[in-house]
């Protein structure tokens, strides 16, 4: 990234690129159930704690300003891909195709499902993305493994608690519904901890090559705005 010019380096894209496609992949794969471990997770698990990743690495790198918009950007994303596959699932099929009951059970998703995943994403991704930043300030850049583990710990918590309890409350028995978010939050808490020598790679490599390394010190943390 060029400070001077205030250009976006290819190396800041590449990494909201992959944090958009991880997002849209993950909501898209979930549907599907999956037994890990002896833990039945959604599909979405394998590629979704990746978001996390990147946003850290996005928050640690370019500063919580730049991670908010990317946040944003995936919502958009995310959005238009949710919009589209609707659109797609309504449109008469041709006559001779026979596959359009697959693709309502596995691209149809209910508006409530719709809902919790969005408001999970957000709170999620703004919490972790806020922790980060503020421990970064607060530690002085020191011990990243205590920012990026303790910032999931967080965001991930808040993401499983919000997108179990808005989609499954009154349908699932609140035992389950426990069961279910704390077995998503230590699975994806776990991820990230694993990841975090990679975690260590990465940032390294963009601070050196993009010459920067953002202190959010006087940042304007407000997630509704995209200035400060």
């Amino acid at each position: 990234m060029d400070t001077r010019t205030g250009l976006l380096s290819e190396r800041f894209l590449v990494v909201v690129a992959l944090f958009v496609t991880c997002l849209v992949v993950a909501n898209v794969v979930a549907v599907k159930l999956v037994s890990i471990g002896g833990m039945i997770l959604p599909a979405g698990v394998v590629v979704f704690p990746v978001t996390y990743i990147l946003g850290d690495v996005l928050t640690e790198v370019y500063g919580y300003s730049r991670t908010r918009r990317a946040i944003w950007l995936g919502f958009l994303c995310n959005l238009l891909a949710v919009l589209a596959i609707a659109l797609a699932g309504v449109l008469p099929a041709a006559h001779f195709w026979d596959g359009q009951e697959a693709f309502e059970r596995i691209l149809g998703m209910t508006p409530r499902i719709l809902l919790a995943s969005f408001v999970a994403y957000l709170a999620g991704e703004f919490v972790n993305a806020y922790v980060l930043a503020r421990l970064k300030v607060a530690m002085d850049g020191r011990m990243l493994w205590v920012r990026t583990i303790g910032s999931t710990v967080i965001g991930q918590f808040l993401d499983s608690a919000i997108f179990v309890t808005l989609a499954f409350a009154g349908i699932l028995p609140p035992s389950l519904i426990v069961t279910a978010i704390l077995t998503q939050w230590l699975f994806k808490s776990a991820y990230e901890a694993a990841a975090t020598p990679v975690t260590y790679v990465v940032v390294g490599w963009l601070k050196r090559a993009e010459g920067i390394d953002v202190y959010d010190r006087d940042t304007r943390f407000n997630p509704l705005t995209l200035s400060g």
